[in-house]
């Protein structure tokens, strides 16, 4: 595949492009277990989610 004079540009783009989005990725899976985390601690407190309850817990 000839990439002619801009192959260096080119290359590096997508491997800086492709950096992000593995840096993105990791920093997104992370998040997700310190949220999952912090929501179990909640839970185990006591602290109920209201998303959890039906139509009718409302009265």
């Amino acid at each position: 595949m000839a990439l002619g004079p801009y192959a260096s540009f080119i290359v590096t783009s997508y491997a800086l492009v492709a950096a992000v989005v593995l840096i993105l990725i990791v920093w997104i899976a992370i998040d997700h277990r310190r949220v999952r985390a912090r929501l179990h601690e909640l839970e185990s407190s006591g602290v109920a989610r209201r998303s959890g309850r039906g139509a009718t817990d409302l009265t």
